[in-house]
């Protein structure tokens, strides 16, 4: 977005409920097997990660306008695990198409997951 009267770029800054409740809507939609189970889904969440229903909950619907430091991080933590997973996923879909059809190049795709891994690691290894 750019200011009409400076002509400037106007930087959005989002606050820290709104981001979690992204962060939630998204780890939830991930981990839902079907209709009906945003429940079981956020109770399956909460247990892996630490988080309470309730809370998962109460971000998810928009009730929470506030979010702890400690919660918040737990939250982003659980959605970066929730992106490994999916590249996790994304290289065994490439390396099996690769062994289905040999003849089809996916270097590309391959080394770009690659790199994002890799990515994901030096975060984690700069983390610990």
């Amino acid at each position: 977005m750019w200011c009409t009267e400076s002509k400037q770029k106007v930087h959005e800054v989002m606050c820290s409920a709104d981001l979690a409740n992204r962060y939630v809507r998204k780890i939830v939609a991930k981990e839902t097997r079907g209709w009906g189970d945003q429940e079981n889904a956020m109770r399956r969440i909460g247990s892996r990660y630490g988080i309470s229903f309730w809370s998962l909950n109460n971000i998810r619907i928009g009730r929470a306008k506030t979010v702890d430091a400690g919660l918040f991080a737990r939250i982003r933590a659980a959605y970066v695990d929730v992106c490994e997973e999916q590249l996790r996923r994304l290289q065994h879909e490439i390396a099996v198409e690769k062994a289905i059809n040999p003849h089809v190049s996916l270097e590309d795709i391959e080394s770009e997951a690659e790199t994002l891994a890799a990515l994901f690691k030096a975060k984690k290894d700069a983390k610990a």
